[in-house]
């Protein structure tokens, strides 16, 4: 059985994850808050009527290619592309007292915390046409991974996990210039370390499963590719 998934810990230095995610109680009571803005949406399941949803998850390190990659899965099997990463920012874009807050995290590097990740993602699954779903960067945690389950009422049908070397997306995300506040070299350092200690269990636990297809994310867009177009053409049934 494979375990190892990363050689991370050549490049970041181990750090515990409740100096990461501590949060003061004032900030958890505006998280609170956030969440009862959002559309009362039914926890234990999502309202498909006759669809049943295909769900991947996609996960990968800062850099590692995963946005690239959902776009040509869209193109070539025609699933609904949500990135978690995207759906905060566009919260943050709304200049929201909740974005003020959810941008602050993202500047130190940390989580997010399940719940409002979740909603922005449910919403926009129950608003879709589509029943197939890319979520991209989400889980990030176990406790992600568990809320999920427990909110959407269903476990993703496939994992893809991108595995590429630190000092590679180091470089990538300080070479593609998109103008995220993010995007610098102490802020990457923290996302690696949280990517390290926090993402790698829930990598290891659908490993466990059987559902995660490990994917060499070094070479061109095309040769990526290459490895996850098999993972969906064996499931084609499954997603049409």
């Amino acid at each position: 059985m494979w375990r190892r998934v990363s050689s991370l810990t050549q490049f970041v230095s181990p750090t515990k994850s409740s100096s990461i995610l501590n949060q003061p109680a004032y900030t958890l009571k505006i998280w609170e808050s956030f969440t009862t803005q959002l559309p009362n949406l039914e926890k234990g399941g999502i309202s498909f009527k006759d669809r049943i949803p295909f769900i991947t998850f996609v996960l990968g390190g800062p850099g590692s290619g995963k946005g690239t990659q959902c776009e040509k899965i869209v193109e070539t099997f025609g699933f609904k592309h949500l990135s978690a990463g995207d759906l905060l920012r566009q919260e943050i874009a709304s200049e929201s007292e909740y974005g003020s807050m959810i941008l602050n995290t993202i500047k130190d590097g940390r989580i997010v915390p399940s719940e409002v990740t979740i909603k922005l993602i449910q919403k926009e699954m129950e608003s879709s046409d589509n029943k197939k779903f890319l979520i991209d960067g989400f889980p990030r945690c176990e406790e992600n991974r568990v809320a999920f389950e427990q909110i959407i009422g269903a476990e993703p049908n496939i994992v893809l996990f991108f595995d590429c070397p630190a000092e590679e997306m180091v470089k990538r995300v300080l070479n593609r210039n998109q103008g995220r506040v993010d995007d610098n070299m102490d802020t990457i350092k923290k996302r690696l370390e949280v990517f390290e200690e926090l993402n790698l269990p829930v990598v290891n636990y659908y490993a466990e499963k059987g559902k995660l297809h490990k994917i060499c994310a070094l070479g061109t867009e095309d040769e990526i590719f290459e490895q996850v177009w098999p993972v969906f053409a064996a499931c084609k049934q499954l997603i049409q």
